[in-house]
């Protein structure tokens, strides 16, 4: 008899760039190492294999009845609304599948891109007179921008000169507008933080923006927080009953 425990499917994007598949790997590894009972496996919605589909039907092949799948997204937009529901829907009947909040916005979230500004050679002394871009890969949505728009005032709050976000696509300021912007306001430092989970395309755009910043962190990838906060979505995600399981 197939063993009980929901399995959590980690639903990445995908792309064409061989970096962001190995970023997502490192990602689900650290993960596994927090939680060892868990289950965990990765499907992507395009150009990488496994396809979220693909691994769906594997698990109902294999027996398995609860599911759990977390959208490696960092906000609600098009992906997190249409995309993985229309996935999900098209999944084996005999699975059960709860779907997960996205990452963000989280406090953990920011600690991460905090961490990765320090590991590109920023200190806490330097909090007061830097400023910071936090760029992410931008999007049609409203709720999407809304929502890095929101994070960027939370973390002007937790002591950097200033913090303004910046989009790679779809809506604006572009990265080195907010970096040349951030310039004339006087900050004696300017820092680029990355708000991407893995490189691609669009990371790469921003780093190109940065080029006139003192630093730019690296992307989210699998920081200790990143690895923590899917953890967190999951329990959220799965009755308690469950979770005594597979603690």
């Amino acid at each position: 008899m197939y063993d009980s425990k929901p399995v959590l499917l980690v639903i990445a994007h995908g792309s064409r760039d061989p970096r962001h598949a190995a970023t997502v790997h490192a990602l689900v590894r650290r993960v596994r190492s927090l939680r060892p009972g868990l289950r965990v496996e990765t499907g992507f919605l395009d150009f990488n294999i496994p396809s979220v589909q693909g691994v769906l039907e594997s698990l109902a092949a294999e027996g398995v009845q609860d599911v759990v799948a977390l959208p490696l997204l960092l906000t609600r937009a098009f992906h997190a609304k249409a995309d993985i529901p229309a996935v999900l829907r098209d999944a084996p009947p005999k699975l059960r599948i709860r779907q997960a909040e996205v990452l963000g916005p989280s406090p953990l979230l920011l600690r991460a891109l905090e961490r990765r500004l320090y590991e590109a050679g920023l200190t806490p002394a330097d909090k007061s007179t830097t400023g910071i871009v936090l760029a992410s890969a931008g999007s049609t949505d409203p709720e999407a921008i809304a929502v890095i728009d929101g994070l960027a005032r939370e973390w002007r709050h937790t002591g950097w000169r200033a913090v303004r976000p910046a989009f790679a696509s779809a809506a604006l300021p572009r990265t080195e507008d907010a970096v040349r912007e951030l310039r004339a306001l006087g900050c004696s430092k300017v820092a680029v933080a990355q708000y991407v989970l893995a490189p691609g395309f669009l990371p790469d755009r921003i780093a190109r923006g940065a080029a006139e910043a003192d630093v730019l962190g690296n992307v989210l990838g699998a920081a200790p927080e990143v690895a923590a906060l899917v953890l967190k979505r999951v329990d959220a995600a799965i009755p308690r009953t469950a979770l005594s399981r597979i603690a």
